[in-house]
């Protein structure tokens, strides 16, 4: 009966432990990567897991969708520039025009850019501050006294 006791006790501390977690940020050079549990998740499954927090949830959702904005334009900006490049590279006559106006939606999705990082900053110190407010700090402490075995929490 004790053994089982004893590991009730270590699945529920291990379920609050693994339910959690913090999600961390860090910048990469094609943007921003969303860690969890040193595991690397997208931010479809960041904003997912802040379901339970709804400020942090509204807050992550604009952020989301910033960044939405900006790889668009980012992304169309950036097809813009490559076909005159890819057509001087080819030997043909290219559109500059098309180029300056991939320049000119790259530098427009730079605030949208912002803008999410920002959003997303927020929203995280949100959520990561509840996970910790929310987390039950157990302590184990085994010390034999004569022929059994204490558990004190």
């Amino acid at each position: 009966m004790n053994i089982r006791l004893i590991v009730f006790f270590c699945l529920f501390t291990c379920s609050h432990v693994s339910f959690g977690q913090k999600i961390e940020i860090y910048k990469t050079f094609g943007g921003y990567r969303f860690e969890k549990d040193s595991v690397s998740i997208s931010p479809k499954m960041v904003l997912e897991a802040m379901k339970d927090n709804p400020l942090a949830h509204m807050e992550f959702k604009k952020a989301k969708t910033n960044l939405d904005v900006a790889s668009v334009l980012g992304f169309t900006g950036g097809l813009l520039i490559g076909i005159p490049l890819g057509t001087a590279i080819v030997g043909g006559e290219p559109e500059w025009g098309l180029a300056a106006g991939g320049l000119g939606l790259i530098l427009i999705s730079i605030p949208f850019n912002n803008a999410f990082k920002q959003h997303a900053l927020s929203a995280l110190d949100n959520y990561n501050a509840d996970i910790s407010a929310r987390r039950v700090k157990v302590n184990f402490y085994l010390a034999g006294a004569g022929g059994r075995l204490v558990i004190k929490f």
